[in-house]
């Protein structure tokens, strides 16, 4: 599950980054909501945590800016501001959620989850084949039998089994599991892509190979 977290604030970023990817969770940060916005534009993410108080651009005109250009990602408005009207404006400019700092991170774990599952699909089980993906108990099998998949393998292989039947470009996958910031070579990803094959291809030679190399495409899962 792809999670944007946007606080201006270093550490409290970092702070909440870092819980969240312990959990199992891809995670980008911005800190102005400009950062935020270009982020936003050229990403696609299960749920964004959104600080009130940010350079550049305010929170809540990023949101209403998002809700206005039909975008429906789940937004937790995460701010210090405890007052109803706040409250309300915030909710009323299309804020799923509201948590007032100081709060309790498994609370916002917890938010987090719920409303992922309220608003998205991501609960439901993925299946290529006799492979199947489970992306909220971060549970993989294939023919009946459990693989041991973390961290970008298992992101990986979600996003796959998400655009199950399609080509999937380096690019793509490289934009979807690193910060834009961050310089990743195609080596990587076919780095991944080797350790995938050798533990849902190799490791099962009675079932057919779903994970396939498309040259000058990508890659595709397809059973």
């Amino acid at each position: 599950m792809k999670l944007l977290i946007v606080e201006d604030e270093e550490k409290i970023n970092n702070a909440i980054s870092q819980g969240f990817r312990e959990e199992g969770f891809d995670v980008s940060s911005a800190f102005d909501g400009e950062e935020a916005r270009t982020i936003i534009e050229r990403d696609e993410f299960d749920c964004v945590v959104l600080d009130l108080m940010l350079p550049h651009l305010d929170g809540i005109t990023l949101l209403t800016r998002m809700r206005e250009h039909k975008d429906n990602t789940p937004v937790i408005i995460l701010t210090a501001r405890d007052e109803v009207e706040d409250k309300v404006k915030g909710l009323n400019s299309g804020a799923d959620d509201y948590l007032a700092k100081p709060f309790s991170f498994h609370e916002l774990l917890s938010r987090v989850k719920a409303i992922i599952r309220r608003t998205s699909s991501n609960q439901t089980i993925l299946q290529v084949d006799s492979l199947f993906l489970d992306p909220f108990k971060k549970t993989v099998t294939r023919a009946g039998v459990p693989i041991h998949i973390t961290g970008k393998d298992f992101i990986l292989l979600e996003y796959l089994m998400r655009n199950k039947g399609a080509a999937v470009s380096e690019d793509r996958i490289i934009r979807h599991l690193w910060d834009f910031e961050e310089e990743i070579s195609s080596n990587v990803v076919a780095s991944h892509i080797k350790n995938l094959r050798i533990k849902v291809d190799k490791a099962f030679p009675k079932e057919k190979p779903v994970i396939h190399t498309l040259r000058g495409l990508g890659y595709k899962l397809d059973g």
